[in-house]
């Protein structure tokens, strides 16, 4: 028992090196641009005097940049290598959490293994029309949480209810909305497997009449936030494409089917699982039809009540990977390989794709090549903790740029952006003014001449800019690469 103890935990590591391997490392990109950004600020309160806001209120709801915070004043553990630590330990935590899942619905061992590899490939699939990944390619609380609801579940699922209770109760604490989600999907699981499915099905319908939304819900929106809610086009429901319906409601069928079929095949387990991923789908798309299609709700429209869809790929991913070994692959090393193969090449491959101007692991201490974070590597450790920066309000969608976020790695203030900034507007609405004014004023940013660059001196009290090189003339710059220059405004 003991060998087969060590073999599982050194089977859980491959996969989770496995999965780090091919969904690549990118610290500091898109959401990590607030999460990062956080962190930094909290050890060091003297970064962002001027834009802090940008970050920080969205975070009110979690603990998550504390704790990493703590962790590393706690342990002096660098930054950049707690990032890279907790982010191949919360990877551990989602394989360890699908692996135990798959223990409680397939006898099998090679099922369970093969769902795992599934799951271990697919990290970066994309969720329907989300705009989310079953994980991030950086630390995010949301991985964490899912890490958590994913044992919660396998607890459940174990007849080891309470021991679900304080894992959801800690995800709340680190992501909020992804808790809420993990939490009403462990409803209807208990209630699938503890009650008669007519007392369930009562249930269902008592949880709908109590859903009533709190009254900041129905407060009229500013034009403001609407403009910053238009562009977040995956936010609205009813302007998703056809395969993001399909990609939707597909796998609110798959598991109907399941439910059916294992319950004809007595697989009493696998059957309650599966209907009760069916039930709580239908009633999580349901609750967004509604919500998304009511003007006086839109306030509600950033929670993305879609997102439900995450926990249920992580399900069908898991569940798939589980059936294809169980009647395809089998024991075969052959077949095994090429499962393998196939479902990790077309991910890496994509990934390569995606991130074509970075590295594909950032690891810490390593160079990199892309002229965007040599030029903020050298802002970082050149210019003054208060320098207070200005470019292009598109600069995360710029070529080569890969989306990596300008606070959370140059460690600098910036003017308000036109992509990341947009969306913590959403969930933040007073920022609104303050983002539209500063995003106007650096509209036409790459035919900015001296006297446009004094203008934001003078409206903002911006000091330094990253243009493109060559630079335009009368600005003092400091520094330059092949594509970028760092310059102060005279």
């Amino acid at each position: 028992m003991e060998i087969l103890r060590k073999r599982n935990v050194w089977l859980i590591l491959a996969f989770s090196i496995l999965a780090l391997l091919v969904m690549g490392y990118h610290p500091g990109i898109e959401d990590d641009g607030v999460y990062l950004s956080a962190v930094k600020g909290d050890l060091n309160p003297a970064l962002y005097p001027h834009d802090s806001e940008f970050f920080r209120v969205q975070l009110q709801a979690t603990l998550f940049d504390k704790w990493v915070a703590g962790f590393i004043h706690w342990t002096h553990i660098p930054v950049s290598i707690t990032e890279f630590l907790w982010q191949f330990a919360t990877i551990v935590l989602i394989i360890f959490g699908c692996w135990s899942l798959a223990r409680c619905l397939f006898s099998d061992e090679r099922a369970q293994w093969g769902g795992v590899a599934m799951v271990a490939a697919m990290m970066t699939l994309p969720v329907a029309g989300t705009a989310l990944y079953l994980a991030d390619q950086h630390l995010h609380p949301r991985n964490v949480s899912t890490a958590i609801i994913l044992i919660a579940v396998s607890r459940i699922m174990s007849g080891k209810h309470w021991q679900a209770v304080p894992l959801l109760l800690l995800s709340v604490v680190l992501h909020p909305i992804m808790a809420v989600l993990g939490i009403s999907f462990c409803l209807f699981l208990t209630a699938a497997t503890l009650e008669p499915v007519h007392v369930w099905l009562r249930s269902l319908r008592d949880s709908l009449a109590a859903a009533v939304p709190l009254g900041w819900i129905f407060e009229p929106p500013t034009p403001v936030w609407r403009k910053a809610l238009e562009t977040r086009s995956y936010f609205f429901l009813y302007r998703w494409t056809w395969y993001e319906w399909l990609g939707a409601l597909a796998p609110l069928f798959l598991f109907w089917l399941l439910w059916r079929i294992a319950e004809k095949r007595g697989e009493t387990k696998l059957a309650r699982f599966a209907l009760a991923v069916f039930a709580y789908g239908v009633f999580q798309q349901v609750a967004a039809m509604i919500i998304l299609a009511s003007p006086g709700m839109v306030r509600i429209t950033p929670m993305q009540p879609m997102r439900y869809l995450h926990l249920i790929y992580f399900f069908m991913a898991l569940v798939a990977g589980c059936l294809l070994t169980k009647f395809v692959v089998k024991s075969s090393i052959w077949r095994w390989a090429a499962y393998l193969l196939v479902i990790n090449a077309g991910m890496f491959a994509t990934q390569r794709a995606m991130f074509a101007s970075s590295e594909h692991l950032e690891l810490p201490g390593l160079r990199t090549s892309n002229p965007w974070l040599q030029a903020f590597a050298w802002i970082r450790t050149n210019t003054p903790t208060d320098a207070y920066f200005a470019m292009d309000p598109n600069y995360l969608a710029a070529q080569g740029e890969d989306y990596h976020s300008f606070r959370a790695l140059a460690e600098r203030s910036q003017l308000a952006d036109a992509i990341k900034d947009t969306a913590v507007v959403t969930q933040v609405p007073e920022l609104g003014p303050t983002w539209e004014r500063q995003v106007a004023a650096q509209a036409g940013w790459t035919h900015f001449t001296l006297a446009d660059f004094e203008r934001l001196k003078s409206e903002f009290g911006v000091n330094w800019v990253l243009v493109a090189y060559p630079q335009p003339a009368g600005l003092a710059c400091r520094w330059h690469n092949s594509a970028l220059s760092v310059c102060q405004i005279p």
